[in-house]
């Protein structure tokens, strides 16, 4: 049999196992969260309620995502409590840049051995707490990029006004670099443009509510300028709460959020606390931007979610 044959069975299979998943979907989404922060302490009492509570939501997989050493641990341990739905990612914040050692690298390595840790991350460039220097956050960067490369792992990348020392490092390492994911991206048209042009995937979050700029994620939502294959969906809890009820969103958008989707997001999520549950409003969000049904959204951003960091 040649290897086309074999290649073209395979994706018949999994667009029949793709179109099985939907007719067994009973109106629920297919969603993956690939980056909640599932051990911060405002979930230290409730984190089985809130898995279930995800569950309920449609969100099948969740990657938690590790800021330094303790809360990359943390992250590895509920990978055992919840064990194929739970998934991790290792790394060190660009606010934790300064306590970078050999062995913070040694325990680092160790946790990414782990076959439940799929991602290096979260790392990148923060200037605006800085509360570590922006020469130790890029010196960082550039570690974790590294080991990313060698692990052959992707990597969650968190930029927050340092756009053009960003770039100029992907640049720098331009044939060296490992599947980058561009976390929570809240950035302008011109900087979007310039990630994907560099192969970047893009994180949305509930973040998407709150702009009202002319050239930032408003813009981009309504010239849907993120292919859906670049596209992924981010609940960043307890942060990023989708506040669906702001006023500059127009009313023909709001009308497209279902009953289901906004008992979740006001029943169990705050300003104060947000959770993986309150996914479905901003899958249906980008959905009406995109006049396409909430569903393909879920779909295709868990798809590429799957394919990206090799979930089962």
């Amino acid at each position: 049999m040649s290897c086309s044959k074999v290649v073209r069975d395979d994706a018949k299979r999994t667009l029949d196992s793709a179109e099985a998943v939907l007719e067994d979907l009973s109106g629920q989404y297919f969603i993956t969260d690939v980056s909640a922060n599932l051990t911060n302490k405002k979930f230290a009492r409730d984190a089985d309620g809130v898995i279930q509570r995800a569950q309920n939501a449609g969100v099948k997989k969740i990657i938690v995502s590790g800021t330094n050493i303790q809360s990359s641990k943390e992250a590895l341990r509920l990978t055992r409590i919840f064990p194929d739905y739970v998934y991790c990612a290792a790394g060190i914040h660009p606010n934790e840049a300064k306590f970078w050692d050999e062995d913070v690298e040694s325990s680092l390595r160790e946790i990414l051995s782990n076959p439940e840790c799929v991602a290096v991350g979260q790392c990148g460039l923060d200037y605006t707490k800085k509360l570590s220097e922006p020469v130790e956050q890029k010196d960082v960067l550039s570690k974790q990029l590294n080991i990313a490369t060698e692990l052959k792992m992707p990597i969650l990348i968190c930029e927050r006004e340092a756009h053009d020392d960003l770039v100029e490092i992907l640049k720098n390492n331009i044939h060296n670099l490992p599947e980058i994911v561009i976390h929570s991206f809240c950035g302008k048209v011109n900087e979007l443009k310039t990630y994907l042009s560099l192969g970047c995937y893009i994180g949305l979050t509930g973040s998407i509510w709150k702009d009202k700029s002319e050239d930032g994620l408003k813009k981009i939502l309504e010239d849907q300028m993120v292919p859906l294959d670049r596209l992924l969906l981010e609940s960043d809890s307890p942060y990023m709460y989708p506040n669906t009820r702001a006023s500059h969103i127009l009313p023909s958008i709001k009308e497209t959020l279902t009953d289901k989707s906004l008992s979740f997001l006001h029943r169990y999520c705050t300003f104060q606390r947000n959770e993986p549950c309150s996914l479905p409003v901003t899958i249906e969000l980008i959905a009406a931007y995109y006049k396409t049904k909430p569903d393909e959204v879920a779909l295709q951003t868990t798809f590429c979610a799957m394919k990206l960091f090799g979930l089962n």
